[in-house]
């Protein structure tokens, strides 16, 4: 007998239908697994033999061939093992198959027939609805995660004999609810704020802009400044990730099997800080079986790299085409997938290996040249790709010991949220912008004009310190998000002079 079903196999960050066809006929004994099986879906035979046993049923002992289909994409993982016990027992006649044509499954099987939870079923019960099935049934544990896509009943099941049962229609089980995105909370409540941060107040501007315009930043200042806390801080005054955002989000957080959704969303923007000594395909993903990196983990938040001339410069050059394009391309002999990678990126870093060069109080202990070679390990393209380079110096004792509290991250947020607002209505319908650092050159013309004055100030600070091209339109764009900040229509020199001012690397004294 021959039947169908239907289940999901990730690429990317999306879902490609795979069907799990199932013939048992004579002329043979044993299960044979085709259609491009990886060693886990292999081993799929020995997991489902032991919970057939473990709930009570047993396996034919005639041929059994299962076809994952299409033949050419390669199966990963144990998200097999479910869709296939099910076709299996459809084929024995234990198992109505009047379901199982507009149902997608998915799940991997204990050896007592418990179902375990799987990565990726985001992304498969969207390509469900896509395929205009009615119903996906997966483990229980990953239910809420599947129920976010509208259109799609989500049936979870806990063990082998529930599936059954359900597909038979001897037992009904409610499709988890949804969370509509105007219950879920607003991500808004953080252990950081902004008010725990004294003194500090450039700093403070810096990543306020940074996070009104998409900006990436990059601190550098001696241990013990505050440069970790307040990047940690910055996650506090981001906008609230929308629907669409928090719906991208979670699949690519469901791809990699991370936890912290919040009734199948997730409601806080990401912040991803991998240690220094993180590999290139970590930070930017791949790997045998592909898996989002760091940089697409970070996608519509921010991605922290703490001590950034300790990262290797192999490691810190991937970031180049990520920072540019927003997306991030993984090319391998066997595959190709693109995975989305728009985050801000917050670098900080001391000013030498020692950490006390240009320190008000302590005197650097640096050979000559030591400061120069220890900023060389950072690239001059990867320094132009960043928007904003702030110092951060200690707060004297006195700001320390001051009981006035600071600025708290709910006001500066409100700022941060109107001037995304103005954007949001700039960009409407130009195609996926969103923020003033994810405009192109043309946008750059109708939005970035300056007068005589702004434009003779840029002038003759990109002759002075000898700015790229590339440094000149983040000039602008970071000028524009200062003119928002302030509500101003039009940029202005004293928004010029800010962001002028956040190129110290540019600088020829630094370093030399």
């Amino acid at each position: 007998m021959f039947v169908r079903v239907y289940s999901g196999a990730v690429v990317g960050i999306d879902a490609v239908r795979v069907e799990v066809e199932v013939n048992i006929a004579g002329g043979g004994i044993g299960l044979f697994l085709v259609g491009l099986p990886d060693n886990a879906v292999k081993e799929s035979e020995q997991r489902i033999r032991a919970a057939f046993e473990n709930s009570g049923r047993r396996m034919s002992g005639r041929k059994v061939v299962v076809n994952l289909a299409p033949a050419d994409l390669r199966k990963e993982g144990a998200g097999f093992d479910l869709p296939i016990a099910l076709g299996i027992l459809a084929a024995q006649g234990q198992l109505s198959s009047l379901r199982l044509g507009d149902t997608l499954v998915a799940g991997e099987l204990s050896l007592d027939g418990t179902v375990k939870p799987v990565r990726g079923v985001l992304p498969m019960a969207d390509r469900a609805r896509r395929d205009g099935m009615r119903r996906v049934v997966v483990p229980a544990e990953n239910a809420a995660e599947a129920a976010v896509v509208e259109g799609v009943e989500a049936i979870g099941v806990h063990t082998l004999d529930e599936a059954v049962a359900y597909l038979n229609g001897e037992a009904e089980l409610e499709p988890a609810a949804a969370a509509a995105a105007e219950a879920l909370p607003d991500g808004g409540r953080y252990a950081e704020d902004f008010a725990d941060v004294k003194g500090q107040a450039q700093v403070k501007r810096a990543l306020e802009i940074a996070a009104a315009g998409g900006h990436n930043v990059l601190m550098i200042g001696p241990p013990g400044s505050g440069k970790t806390m307040l990047a940690r801080r910055l996650p506090t005054i981001l906008p609230p990730l929308t629907a669409a955002e928090a719906l991208e989000t979670t699949k690519i957080h469901s791809v990699a099997g991370k936890p912290g959704a919040v009734r199948g969303l997730l409601v806080q923007r990401p912040f991803r800080a991998p240690h220094h000594l993180a590999s290139r395909v970590a930070l930017i993903g791949g790997g045998q079986s592909p898996q989002p990196g760091e940089v697409s983990l970070a996608h519509n938040g921010i991605l922290f790299l703490d001590e950034l001339p300790e990262f290797g410069r192999s490691v810190l050059e991937v970031l180049r085409q990520p920072l540019e394009e927003k997306r991030i391309t993984v090319s391998r002999a066997k595959y190709s997938v693109e995975y989305p990678a728009n985050f801000t990126l917050v670098a900080a870093m001391n000013p030498c290996p020692c950490g006390y060069y240009n320190h008000p109080d302590k005197e650097c202990t640096c050979p000559p040249g030591a400061v120069h070679r220890y900023m060389g390990r950072i690239s001059g393209p990867l320094l132009d790709r960043i928007d904003l380079h702030v110092e951060v110096t200690p707060v004297p004792v006195g700001e320390l010991a001051a009981a006035r509290p600071a600025e708290p991250s709910a006001a500066i947020r409100e700022r941060v949220v109107r001037a995304r607002a103005v954007q949001e209505e700039r960009f409407r319908g130009l195609g996926g912008v969103h923020t003033n650092a994810m405009m192109n050159t043309k946008m750059l013309r109708d939005w970035c004009v300056l007068d005589a004055a702004s434009s003779a100030l840029l002038e003759r600070a990109m002759e002075r310190l000898g700015l790229s091209a590339r440094a000149y339109d983040r000039i602008l764009k970071v000028a524009r998000t200062i003119a928002d900040l302030a509500g101003e229509e039009r940029i202005g020199a004293a928004h010029v002079a800010e962001a002028i001012n956040y190129r110290s690397l540019d600088r020829e004294s630094w370093g030399r």
